[in-house]
C-alpha cells in the first residue's frame, strides 16, 4: 500500500481506445478543463491523460481489459457534481464520462421499477416518474447530479427523513469490474437472503470497486399533495430541540430542514427575493425550520398542520407559515435549494463537511461548532436535513491566504469530527470521503476498520487501478 506506480498512457493504446469507440476520445488539449475538477477544487485538481465519451457496457468492458492489462488508472465519472475530489484523475489515467449513457430504459409498472443508464440525471428521472404517477423518492439538493454518482456516494438528500436513502431504492445493477468482467448484481425483488450483499458494497463505493453500467431502481406511487411550513424561531437551539417532537408525536414530515438567518439572507440575496421573514412582533428571527408534509388529499394534510403547528408553537416557534400553494412552495425550496450556490458565489476559499449525529444531538452539537468556529479566521455557516441528523457545515473565506485557510480548516474539522464521533455521529451522511475525506475517515474508523475496506478494495480490484487514491486506498 501507498507505493503503486501506474503506467502513462501511449499513443498505442490511444489508438486502440478509438477502435472501440470512435470519434469519442479526448486528449491533451481537446479535454475540457472542466473535467480536472469537481465542485470542491481546493482538494486540488488532476488532468486526465485521456477522456472517453462511453455509451455501452461492452465498450467499458474492453477499455477496462485494456487498462488492467496495461496497469492504467480509470475514473469513472458523472456530472462532476461531487464535493469530495471523488471523481478528480489525481493519478492521470483514463477518465470514463459516463454522462453519454443517459437513456431512461424500461419502466416496469407491475414491480415499481424502472431501469435507467448511469448517466440520467436525478432532475430528468424526478420529472419523467412523475408524468407517469410515480415517485424516485431520493431526493439530494443537486437536481443535475447523474443517478451514477448518486448510487456511488449513496446520495441522501431532503426527503431521506421519511423515505430514506439512495441505497434503499436500488434493486439492481450492471457493474463492469477492474478487470473488465461483467457481472448482474442484485434482482428485481424487494428482498433477500442470498450470501453477501455484493450490491450494497458497490452502493457508496464511489466508483472505486466497479464502474456501474445500467441500474434498476424502486418507485413508489407518486403522493396527491403535499404542503410546506416556513417555521421562524428566535434563535438555533429552540428551534433544534423541536426536531425530535415531530416524531414523538407520530408526524411524519417529508421532509424536515433546519437554516440559520445568514444562510438563508444569502440565498435570498442569490436568488433575488426575499422568501422567510426576518422579524415577528419585533423578535429578531435567527433560524428556521422548513417541513413539508405529503398525503393523498388536502384535507388529510391540512389536519396534520394543524397538530403540526400546536406542536411548534408550544415548543418556541415565533409563527407558522404556510406555504399551500405552487408559488410559495416553489419559492420556500428555491431558497432551500440554492444555499450551497449562494455560499460559492459570496466566497472565496470554501470547506465543508457533512457530518450526521443523532437527531437528540444536533442542537449540543451545532452549539459546539459555533464556538469552536470563533478560534478561527474563517466564518462558519451551516445548515442541513434536521430530521435525520446530517449537517453542513461551512467554513468560509474571502481574505485568508489560501495555505493558511486550509491548515485552519484541517484544525477545526478534525476537532468538529471528533465531537461528532463522541455523540455517536459519522463523518459523513451523503457526500462520501472521496480523496479530501480520507485521512479522517481513517483517523475516526480505526484500523481493523480500515484493514477491511482495503481488503475489499483488493479483491476487487487487485492491481488498484480503479479511481485509486480516493476513500480507504492511498495509492
Amino acid at each position: 500500500m501507498g507505493n503503486h506506480i501506474y503506467n502513462k498512457v501511449s499513443e498505442e493504446l490511444v489508438e486502440k481506445f478509438k477502435k472501440i469507440v470512435p470519434g469519442k476520445v479526448y486528449t491533451k488539449d481537446e479535454i475540457n478543463k472542466d473535467f480536472f475538477h469537481d465542485e470542491m477544487p481546493i482538494y486540488g485538481e488532476g488532468e486526465p491523460e485521456v477522456v472517453i465519451d462511453v455509451t455501452t457496457t461492452e465498450a467499458i468492458s474492453e477499455i477496462m481489459k485494456l487498462c488492467y492489462e496495461n496497469n492504467i488508472p480509470v475514473i469513472p465519472r458523472g456530472a462532476g457534481t461531487g464535493l469530495t475530489g471523488a471523481a478528480v484523475a489525481i493519478t492521470g489515467g483514463v477518465m470514463l464520462n459516463m454522462t453519454k449513457m443517459n437513456k431512461i430504459l424500461a419502466y416496469d409498472y407491475e414491480n415499481f421499477v424502472v431501469r435507467v443508464e448511469p448517466g440520467v440525471l436525478l432532475n430528468e428521472l424526478a420529472e419523467d416518474a412523475l408524468k407517469q404517477g410515480l415517485l424516485y423518492p431520493p431526493d439530494p439538493g443537486e437536481k443535475f447530479a447523474t443517478l451514477g454518482g448518486n448510487v456511488s456516494t449513496n446520495a441522501g438528500g431532503m426527503r431521506a427523513v421519511k423515505y430514506g436513502t439512495t441505497r434503499d431504492y436500488v434493486r439492481a445493477m450492471t457493474v463492469v469490474l477492474p478487470t473488465g468482467e461483467i457481472i448482474k448484481l442484485g434482482a428485481t425483488v424487494s428482498k433477500t437472503s442470498t450470501g453477501y450483499s455484493l450490491l450494497n458494497l458497490m452502493i457508496g463505493s464511489e466508483g472505486t470497486l466497479g464502474v456501474i453500467t445500467e441500474l434498476t431502481l424502486k418507485l413508489i406511487p407518486a403522493p396527491k399533495e403535499t404542503i410546506s411550513l416556513i417555521i421562524p424561531y428566535e434563535n438555533l437551539d429552540e428551534c433544534i430541540a423541536t426536531v425530535p417532537k415531530f416524531f414523538m408525536n407520530h408526524l411524519q414530515p417529508q421532509a424536515l430542514e433546519f437554516m440559520e438567518r445568514e444562510i438563508v439572507l444569502a440565498s435570498e440575496r442569490y436568488i433575488g427575493k426575499s422568501v422567510f421573514p426576518k422579524t415577528l412582533e419585533g423578535v429578531d428571527i435567527g433560524a428556521y425550520l422548513l417541513v413539508t408534509f405529503d398525503g393523498d388529499n388536502m384535507e388529510a394534510l391540512e389536519e396534520i398542520t394543524e397538530r403540526a403547528s400546536e406542536v411548534v408553537l408550544e415548543a418556541g416557534a415565533l409563527d407558522v407559515l404556510v406555504a399551500d400553494t405552487p408559488a410559495k412552495k416553489k419559492d420556500a425550496w428555491a431558497a432551500r435549494s440554492s444555499f450551497l450556490e449562494a455560499i460559492e458565489a459570496e466566497t472565496k476559499l470554501l470547506d465543508e463537511c457533512d457530518v450526521v449525529v443523532p437527531v437528540n444531538q444536533i442542537a449540543p452539537y451545532l452549539h459546539y461548532v459555533n464556538e469552536v468556529g470563533k478560534k478561527y479566521d474563517f466564518t462558519v455557516k451551516s445548515f442541513g436535513h434536521a430530521g435525520d441528523g446530517n449537517l453542513h457545515i461551512y467554513a468560509c473565506s474571502n481574505d485568508m491566504e489560501i495555505g493558511e485557510f486550509k491548515r485552519q480548516v484541517e484544525e477545526f474539522l478534525t476537532d468538529i469530527y471528533s465531537k461528532a464521533s463522541e455523540l455517536g455521529g459519522l463523518i459523513s451522511g451523503e457526500h462520501g470521503i472521496g480523496y479530501g475525506k480520507m485521512e479522517y475517515l481513517a483517523n475516526f474508523s480505526g484500523e481493523v476498520n480500515m484493514r477491511l475496506m482495503r481488503g475489499i478494495k483488493e479483491v476487487f480490484d487487485p492491481k488498484m487501478i480503479l479511481n485509486p487514491n480516493k476513500v480507504c486506498y492511498k495509492a
